[in-house]
């Protein structure tokens, strides 16, 4: 089975793919876990949650037999590897710059290009092709787009939910901490809501008003929501056609084939 792990800067998903015709990681998604990150593991500590992980549905690191590794988080990648080497001893690709994605990334650097974004466009393109915009709700609200044919032709970055919302609470002291949660209307009878309504609908025109203008660069786009908070800000969004939790994980499980493909 193909383990894919995607270790933001908040969560870390990690996900199992059963075997199919085609080799390793070829079947469906079975498993998936969504947990927090702490960038402080060591490589033991990482093994025990992957362990814990898989026990839960009664199976061991013995079940894995390829992994693919995407890592934002620049203290977790040495201990991510120590792990693929010493306890996940299959084939392995750790996602990075050299590794062979099958997407031309046409930006200035291509290697500040977080390795997340370019499993979700890899992902984005093979599902729906394109054009075709991703918008990730994690720590941050990351916008990938993705050409007719194929290509990484940019995005855009804003601030995420959680992380607007924290640093208003921070910086003005008669506001408190909410929840987020959708408002019973736009206009709020109260600061809870009122901050409520601001994220839900803010990011709701905040995502149209991106979309729109990229459209207006690359013409009709098909537009795909992923990411841990994407589900609060769905219903706010009419412009968004598809959302998929899982969507890092399946263009790692992409990238993944490719490359042994081509061994």
């Amino acid at each position: 089975m193909l383990m894919a792990i995607d270790v933001g800067n908040t969560q870390i998903v990690v996900g199992l793919f059963a075997d199919g015709g085609a080799g390793v990681g070829s079947g469906d998604l079975v498993h998936h876990w969504r947990v927090a990150t702490h960038s402080t593991f060591t490589a033991d500590e990482f093994a025990l949650q992957l362990s814990q992980l898989l026990a839960l549905e009664g199976l061991d690191l013995g079940a894995v037999s390829g992994t693919a590794v995407a890592c934002v988080v620049p203290p977790l990648r040495l201990a991510l590897r120590e792990v693929i080497g010493r306890r996940l001893p299959g084939p392995s690709v750790i996602l990075e710059h050299g590794v062979r994605t099958g997407m031309p990334v046409l930006v200035d650097n291509p290697r500040e290009v977080g390795a997340d974004r370019i499993a979700d466009a890899v992902a984005a393109y093979e599902r729906y092709g394109g054009p075709t915009i991703v918008v990730d709700f994690g720590t941050a609200t990351n916008f990938e787009v993705v050409s007719e044919r194929g290509e990484y032709v940019g995005g855009v970055l804003f601030p995420g939910l959680e992380v607007s919302l924290n640093a208003l609470s921070a910086r003005a002291a008669m506001l408190p901490r909410v929840d987020i949660a959708p408002p019973r209307t736009v206009l709020g009878k109260n600061t809870v809501e009122q901050l409520q309504a601001g994220v839900f609908y803010g990011y709701g025109a905040l995502v149209e008003g991106v979309c729109a203008r990229i459209v207006a660069e690359v013409g009709p786009a098909t537009v795909v929501a992923t990411g841990g908070l994407a589900p609060l800000v769905l219903g706010a969004s009419p412009v968004i056609d598809h959302y998929e939790p899982w969507l890092t994980l399946y263009g790692l499980r992409a990238i993944y084939d490719r490359n042994q493909a081509d061994d």
